[in-house]
Order: structure tokens, then sequence, then C-alpha cells
């Protein structure tokens, strides 16, 4: 029997746009044409993750469906604030701005394609949405309020051309959209507010997504100077599956703890808390390598795959991408396709440039870090800046710039704060402009904004590198730090517990822990925070920032005579510290627990001048 009429479904419809095509076309053809494929790329995976189809696309503008109008609403809101993450990262000549209209209604169904009003009034709401904004009628707004924390703003009924009827209409509030909150999904970034003791000894049990460990792949080149390569290999492939949003990675300075160990599996995955683990070798000769690698699942104690690649150099990055496109499958064989994408990244133009910043990478990890001078940090730039002098397209370089300037920071070497703060902002951005998914690019600049004491910037740029990355324990680390120093000091402890899960056996990964004695001075727990600080002070003992924090809460803990002690032994190290405006200068900018960090120094006996 053939049908009477077309097909019809309800369908929640979303039309973008881009503001400004055709100028920007005649001013520059290539660099637009470049432009918008990297604004696709971030508006495609915002819709595809959200279950969304894109039926219609005229070069500048997007037509896509969805079952749902929420996902369509969280699509929408996610690729617009990466649009504006992205724009500010980027010269003002490469910036792009798009309009977006969301309607629920009735659509035709002709093949792949859909017509009908439901399609006409998400498109003429596009029209006239702000440039950056979103626009929705009124249908959709009502399916969607009710789930959303967002802030819409009623902009009344409008006439739309060849729309028999008034359409009413909302626009989104843009300028708080990493607020956003799903009232019935939670879509917004989540962490267990429990660290269950048990629930870590049964790592197995099944409750949780299964965490993979890549132990360092064996130099089988005989030749220990290409051991800096073998670690790049490593670092990559940990890199590629830390992509993948389905299964928590361990951190790699906590598999590096087993670099050159005869290991026991089952040793190992008890002490990372690993489901899987990944071993292989690496054989460098000439232009040629040879890769080896391996899956085991710990619990049954079981190969479940293996294999061996021979091929040339320059092919080495396709070689980790299907070594762990491969591991994903064994693990979790329901991955949808464009989680695949995910690990398809920006690769070097020039391969001497991508050796020389793997030594770079192999300095700085390999390094002991000290106060006011570290030689090997300075080698660690010094690579680095090669690397990005003989290709400066590298993204992964300008990050790793952008880090050890930051340690810089840290660790008292630089002479001019101020300057390297910038830098920290500069080599982030340019890192973040070559690679919009570069986790690392988007945690170098949450570190400037923190340092500067823009902790809600700050908030929002860690929160973009865990979403691209949810293994990236630093990303986990520096949201939590934005939050504690902001006030928000119950809200932090859950980032610093799932940085220090991630990367359980890395001695410097005790900073985390210093993260939770903050959480619990704000909170009032001064025994908890003594117990952390001491965890810290014991990891390193001269440093002078740990003393300071245990003296001010000893000072609170009213520990008398040994209190003043430890408040001298920090003075000797900070001896133009008079006022308590002097310790602000020194703290980080705006930061919430200045003031209680002060008044335990006074209650440890300190006396601040006037």
């Amino acid at each position: 029997m053939s049908e009477s009429g077309p097909r019809r479904k309800l369908a929640a419809i979303l039309v973008a746009d881009l503001v400004g095509f055709s100028k920007m076309m005649g001013e520059n053809e290539d660099q637009t044409l470049k432009n918008l494929k990297a604004c696709r790329t971030l508006m495609d995976e915002a819709i595809t993750s959200n279950h969304g189809r894109i039926f219609g696309s005229a070069g500048d503008s997007v037509l896509a469906e969805f079952g749902s109008p929420v996902d369509a609403i969280v699509a929408a809101t996610e690729f617009q604030r990466d649009l504006r993450d992205r724009n500010e990262g980027v010269p003002e000549t490469d910036q792009m701005l798009f309009r977006v209209g969301l309607n629920l209604g009735d659509v035709i169904i002709e093949g792949d394609n859909l017509y009908g009003d439901g399609v006409n009034i998400a498109a003429r709401l596009e029209a006239s949405a702000e440039p950056g904004g979103i626009s929705l009628s009124g249908k959709f707004h009502d399916e969607v309020s009710r789930k959303l924390d967002m802030n819409f703003v009623d902009t009344g009924e409008q006439i739309m051309k060849n729309i028999s009827n008034p359409v009413s209409t909302y626009k989104i509030d843009v300028s708080v959209l990493s607020n956003m909150t799903n009232k019935s999904s939670n879509a917004t970034l989540e962490i267990n507010k429990e660290v269950d003791s048990e629930q870590k000894t049964n790592q197995f049990s099944g409750s949780k997504p299964p965490t993979i460990a890549v132990l360092p792949f064996i130099n089988q080149s005989n030749d220990p100077d290409q051991d800096y390569f073998v670690d790049g290999i490593t670092e990559d492939i940990i890199a590629n599956l830390s992509l993948w949003r389905t299964f928590p990675v361990i951190s790699r300075n906590s598999s590096f703890a087993y670099r050159d160990q005869t290991v026991n599996i089952k040793e190992v995955a008890a002490e990372l808390g690993a489901n899987y683990i990944v071993q292989g070798s690496v054989r460098k000769g000439g232009q040629r390598i040879r890769i080896t690698a391996q899956l085991v699942d710990t619990k049954n104690d079981h190969l479940l795959w293996s294999e061996r690649w021979d091929k040339d150099l320059e092919d080495v990055f396709d070689v980790q991408d299907e070594v762990s496109t491969a591991i994903a499958a064994q693990v979790n064989p329901t991955l949808q396709g464009y989680e695949s994408d995910r690990i398809k990244r920006t690769r070097p133009n020039n391969l001497n440039a991508w050796e020389v910043y793997l030594k770079a990478l192999h300095t700085f990890n390999e390094r002991n870090p000290t106060d006011h001078k570290d030689v090997e940090l300075e080698k660690a730039r010094e690579l680095c800046e090669q690397a990005v002098e003989l290709d400066s397209s590298m993204s992964n370089a300008h990050s790793l710039l952008s880090i050890i300037c930051m340690w810089e920071l840290n660790q008292f070497t630089t002479s001019d704060s101020k300057k390297t703060l910038n830098e920290i902002l500069k080599h982030g951005k340019k890192a973040f402009e070559l690679d919009s998914k570069n986790p690392m690019a988007a945690n170098s600049i949450a570190t400037h904004y923190f340092f500067s004491g823009k902790f809600d910037y700050g908030r929002q740029y860690s929160e973009r590198a865990i979403k691209l990355n949810p293994s990236y324990p630093d990303a986990l680390y520096r949201f939590g730090q934005n939050l504690v120093h902001s006030g928000k000091y119950a809200e932090s402890v859950n980032y610093y517990y799932k940085a220090i899960e991630l990367n359980p056996l890395d001695s410097s990964s005790i900073t985390y822990r210093n993260g939770l004695f903050f959480a619990n001075l704000g909170l009032g727990n001064y025994e908890t925070a003594f117990d952390y600080n001491e965890e810290c002070s014991l990891q390193f003992p001269d440093l002078a920032i740990y003393k300071g924090f245990r003296a001010s809460v000893m000072g609170y803990l009213e520990k008398g005579a040994e209190a003043k002690v430890a408040l001298n032994d920090y003075l000797k190290h900070r001896p133009n510290l008079k006022k308590r405006e002097d310790y602000k200068k020194i703290f980080v900018p705006n930061s919430s627990l200045a003031d209680i960090l002060i008044e335990g120094f006074i209650k440890a006996g300190w006396q601040p001048e006037s």
C-alpha cells in the first residue's frame, strides 16, 4: 500500500550560520576557509556527541536535528562556548561568530533531508539572533526551561516571513554559558563526592569504568640515548588513550614509576588501581622503527591483544593512533565511530622538531626540581624553544613552554614574575590557536588566570581541559585550585581526590594534597589540614611555602611554643614579611585563603606591622 502523504515527525531543529562570511571571503578566502574548518570541527563534534544529526550544510551554515530539545540546546551552548574560547586564543582577524536558532516542531521527511515550518522557524530565529548568541522559540523554551538551569530572556512575539502566526521567542544569556546545569541529566562535569576506601580496594567490582595504565615501553635500540624517543612514544599513546571519554587512564608520571623495573602485572595493577595494563617496546634504527604493544586483562591475567608494526619513522603517528584505537576497542567494543575521531591530532610538519621536542619533554620530566636555580629546567626550555624555532606549528611544544614557565614561577627561578606570567598565557594561547583540542593548552590558559587571581576564567579553561581529557590530573587539580581560592572549599575536594586517583605514585602529585590542605583549612578542619601539610612537608622539607602553611595551621591548633618555632622557621625564609599586605603580594591574588592564613600566623605569634 502506498503512503497517502509525506512522512512527518516531531524534531528539535538547530540552525547555525556564520556572521559576515561573504565579507571574510572577499578579504581572504584561504584563511577564512581554514578558520571555518576549525570552527566546524568544534561545532560538528558538539552536535554529534549530543546525539544530533547534521542534515544540511551550505558552506557557512549548518542544519541539524535532535530527538531531544535538551540535547539540542546542550550542543548549541557547548559549541558557542567552545567558539568563544577559540576566539580568545586567536588574532581578531581569525575570530568567527555564529548565530544559532532552535525550534521544536513538525517536519517533513524526504530522504535524508527535513523540510517544513519546523525548519523554517529555526532559520528565522537564527537570522534574528545576536552574533555569538542563541535564539529559541517559545515551544522549545517550554520544553527545556524546567530541565536546565540557564538564564532565558523573553524577547516577545515575532512576525516571521511565510509563517502564518506570530512566534513567541526567547534568547539565552550567553554570558553565563559556563554555568549551565542540566537538572535532569547532570550535563555538567560531575565527580563522585565520596572516595571510599572499600571502593578503592575492590577495583574490579565493575561499578565504575575500567582503568588503563600504560607502562613505559622498553627501548630495544641498544642505544640509551634513544630513551627520550621511546618515552615520547609511550607518552603519546597515553595522551591518545586519555582522549577517549569512556575510561580513565593513569597519569604518565605514575606509570613511569615502573621504568627499568621487572614488574609483576598483578602487583602493578593493584598499586595503580588498573584493570588493564599496556606494555610494549620500540626499536629505532635510522629512519625505520619497530613498535610492539600488548594489552593484558589484569583481573583474569589474560593477554587480550598484541601487535607489531615495522614502519618508516614518518608513519610513527599512524602507529600510535592504531595502538590507541585497538586498545580502546578491546576495552570497550561499543564505542561509537565519532569517538575515534578524537584521537586524530595535529601532527608536526618537521620530524626533527618533533624529536627535539621529545628531548625537551624527557629533560623536563626527569629533572629534580629545585628553588631559585634549576639547570635541567633551563635546558628543557632551550630545547623546547629550539623545537618551536624548527616548527612553529607544534601546539604541544608551545604547551610545554607554557608549563615550563609555570614551574619557573613555582620554583622562583624567574627574575621577572610578571613577564613569566604573561609568557604562560602567550604560549598557552598559541598552543590553543594551533590545536583547539589540546587539553594542555586549555589548562595552561587556566593556570595563567589562576595566578592572576581571575578564578572564574581559570575555572572555564580548566573545565574545557577536563572535557578534552577527562584523565588529565593537572587539569582536575587546577579546577580544584580555582574553586578553593574563590572560597568554594567543599566543592573543590572531589577534584583533588580524582587527580590523586589518576596519579597515585607520582612524588610531585603531593601538591594535590596541598589542595586538600587548603580545602580543610577553609572549612575549619584544622587537624585534617595539618595532616595533609605534614605529607607535603615530608616530601619537600626545604620548600618554605609548606613551612608557612604549617605555622599557620599550628596557630589555629593552639600549639603554643611549637607553633612559634614553626613560624620563626618560616620567617627566616621570608625576611621581608612585615605586614599583612606583604603576604598577600606573594600569595595567590584575590584568594579567600590569604586572610585565613594570616590569622593563623597571628595565632602562632606573628605581630604584623600596621
